[in-house]
């Protein structure tokens, strides 16, 4: 796949008002930011919400949008330069914004950083939309968001958001509840309705330890704990997601690349791979490439799931497949396809637009379809509607 060198942003300028269709009001309808290839807009369709207004400043996922979706409504540009009274009527507005500075890998500068900090250019848009802004709002980064500059950050954010008048809601979500990926999430859910007395006050599967004890040690903020039911999901097998290969493909590492991979494996990780090879099946595992003491070594998971997809940009953020079994061992590095297989998206999901690093790129920089699905089902449609069912289980 080759990324098409024509491609040019859309002549408009980020102020531009996007004409917007008349839906009629038989649909929810949400503004996307932060849009990226459009897996939060593939989840929210499924629950039967209609996007209609979407921003991002990426030029390479807009065209997997584009590919997917009809991109009339998609605002290519700079958030900081988007208008309030530009971005149209909504039910909901979706925030997955830049995890650099939060994630554990990043600089740890939190919402002082350039990037996460562009989430307060969010909470301006709502300002600015005044009586028009949306009755819920969704804010989606990564775990340790709740850590980040010790709960500094996440408390800035619920501040932010609650001054323009949302309760939030704290939740975790983890994509290994629908897909064979490690893939832990924070979700804040705002919503201009009170549903319950106050913030959890018992760790659950949705609301762990960490949520619970953010929620108590910052009793002034305005949070609820929304009576949603413990997922019933079964997330599908790692060997579901694998594209199969001859056994002579080039796809396979040889020579260097294979004995690298072996010579690095340390004892315990060396016993997991000869037990797998021992077996009369093939099985599949994942890997990654991690630095112990200085030294670059290969590391196979040993459950059945793909570790959390990153931004990859280099090997030592992308993730290998492991297949072994009748004797035999063989690696290669893992396909676009399975990234998006692991995301949970269609499988006539195109991303041909795009070169393979960028493919990876944008599912690693994504959320997980059936994550945001059940929850738009489950909790951003039920609060936009005020048809929340107090007799849920938590």
């Amino acid at each position: 796949m080759a990324f098409h060198e024509g491609f040019m942003p859309l002549n408009q300028s980020p102020d531009t008002v996007i004409p917007v269709p008349d839906l009629g009001r038989s649909k929810l309808r949400a503004a996307e930011f932060f849009a990226g290839i459009g897996l939060v807009r593939c989840g929210l369709e499924q629950a039967g919400i209609e996007v209609v207004w979407a921003n991002d400043i990426e030029p390479v996922k807009k065209s997997v949008y584009a590919a997917n979706f009809d991109d009339s409504h998609f605002l290519l540009g700079d958030i900081r330069e988007v208008a309030g009274e530009t971005v149209p009527t909504v039910d909901l507005a979706t925030a997955s914004f830049p995890c650099v500075d939060l994630s554990l890998a990043g600089n740890r500068r939190g919402l002082r950083g350039e990037q996460s900090g562009l989430f307060y250019e969010f909470a301006r848009i709502l300002g600015e939309m005044g009586d028009r802004s949306p009755s819920v709002v969704m804010v989606e980064n990564v775990a340790s968001f709740v850590s980040s500059r010790d709960g500094r950050d996440l408390r800035a954010a619920v501040r932010e958001l609650n001054a323009l008048g949302y309760v939030c809601d704290l939740l975790m979500l983890d994509a290994r509840w629908f897909t064979p990926q490690s893939r832990p999430r924070l979700f804040i859910v705002g919503a201009r309705q009170r549903y319950s007395d106050g913030a959890a006050s018992n760790a659950s599967l949705l609301r762990p330890d960490r949520l619970v004890r953010f929620c108590r040690s910052n009793p002034d903020l305005e949070l609820q704990e929304l009576p949603l039911a413990t997922p019933r999901c079964r997330g599908s097998a790692l060997s579901d997601a694998i594209e199969r290969f001859a056994p002579a493909s080039d796809f396979w590492w040889n020579g260097a690349r294979y004995d690298g991979f072996m010579s690095s494996l340390v004892p315990l990780q060396r016993r997991r791979l000869e037990s797998l090879r021992a077996r009369r099946r093939f099985e599949w595992r994942t890997a990654y490439r991690r630095t112990r003491a200085g030294v670059a070594v290969w590391e196979i998971r040993g459950d059945e799931l793909a570790g959390c997809l990153r931004t990859a940009r280099g090997g030592s953020s992308r993730q290998a497949v492991v297949q072994a079994g009748h004797g035999r061992v063989q690696v290669r590095w893992m396909t676009p396809r399975e990234y998006a297989r692991l995301q949970g998206v269609p499988e006539d999901f195109d991303f041909s637009t795009v070169s393979e690093a960028q493919a990876l790129f944008g599912f690693g920089d994504a959320v997980c379809v059936p994550v945001i699905a059940w929850l738009a089902r489950e909790a951003l449609t039920p609060a936009a509607t005020g048809s929340i069912s107090t007799g849920a289980a938590a």
